[in-house]
């Protein structure tokens, strides 16, 4: 597969959001070692090998055999403050987002029930590796890196980067990151293996996207850079704060980690995403949490597709 960035490029600004917190009196969080390249393999040649040729057919599963920590139910490691992808929402009390929302859709075609538990994004890889959850759940972009930790399902999504920073900031393209601006990542992303290995900068990490955001507006950091999708899901209207570039971060695709020991679960999963891609459930929620891809083509650029090779997209009904 081959994306065309070109195509991908934001002609406006857009608006981003990444989620970190602060030590209680800190001004700013403080790097726990060095960092892996996380951004290797996650080209398209890469990952493209991962993904399945098909599945199982979802009457063909053996529920038995899913190896959960509750029969029945699969409890999910997840976020409460990234949306759009993965939120708790303090209206319901509930966990959503396009991540958890297309997950419970995936659950209901194979009959399980879903648990959702906030954790924080730097502990979910390692948490789901002890089967502390059954998987994550958290827009977790593949790489050589993390696949040495858990094992993935098919891709459902594709990401972008974005670089976040106050109205009228000096910094407005990436190409303005360099050494003397204060680079906001989270620590443990991909964004954060970006600045600190691709450009060979030093960012200042922060635990989670909230104080990540808010060091931004109070000017602590000169811009962040974050996931473009949680990025729109964190500017608002008035925040004096603006997503002044996105693009297509790596050609890879983002999937749900489970154990790597824990095949059938995986299986399980890829054959639920093939699933509610086949009868437009997929297409639907896209277009529902992303207003910027209305239709299959903004879904699917040119290249790229959810799910297993064999599984044909279906529009939203």
């Amino acid at each position: 597969m081959n994306f065309k960035a070109s195509k991908w490029l934001a002609a406006a600004p857009v608006a981003a959001v990444l989620a970190l917190t602060l030590a209680a009196c800190g001004g700013g969080a403080t790097p726990s070692g060095s960092p892996t390249d996380a951004l290797k393999g996650s080209d398209q040649q890469s990952t493209d090998k991962y993904t399945t040729a098909s599945v199982t057919a979802l009457d063909k599963i053996d529920k038995t055999k899913l190896g959960l920590i509750t029969p029945g139910t699969i409890k999910v490691g997840t976020l409460s403050d990234a949306p759009p992808n993965i939120y708790l929402d303090n209206n319901t009390g509930q966990f959503t987002g396009y991540d958890n929302e297309l997950l419970k859709a995936m659950a209901a075609k194979l009959g399980l029930k879903v648990e959702f538990v906030s954790t924080k994004f730097q502990s979910l890889l390692a948490q789901v590796k002890t089967k502390q959850f059954d998987m994550g759940s958290s827009s977790i972009s593949t790489t050589d890196a993390r696949r040495e930790t858990v094992g993935f399902t098919n891709g459902y999504d594709f990401g972008y980067m974005a670089i976040v920073t106050k109205d009228g900031a000096k910094v407005k393209t990436f190409d303005d990151l360099k050494q003397g601006v204060r680079i906001g990542v989270v620590q443990g992303t991909v964004q954060d293996d970006f600045v600190t290995n691709t450009l060979k900068l030093e960012p200042v990490r922060f635990p989670d996207y909230n104080t990540v955001y808010q060091n931004v507006k109070s000017g602590q950091v000169d811009t962040w850079v974050a996931p473009s999708q949680q990025a729109e899901g964190q500017v608002k209207q008035g925040d004096g704060t603006v997503i002044a570039q996105k693009k297509v971060n790596t050609q890879n695709f983002t999937a749900y980690a489970v154990a790597k020991d824990n095949q059938p679960l995986t299986d399980a999963l890829n054959s639920a995403l093939d699933a509610v891609i086949a009868d437009g459930t997929w297409a639907k929620l896209t277009a529902q949490w992303y207003p910027d891809r209305p239709t299959l083509k903004e879904q699917t650029p040119e290249g790229w597709k959810p799910g297993s090779k064999a599984v044909q997209v279906a529009t939203a009904k």
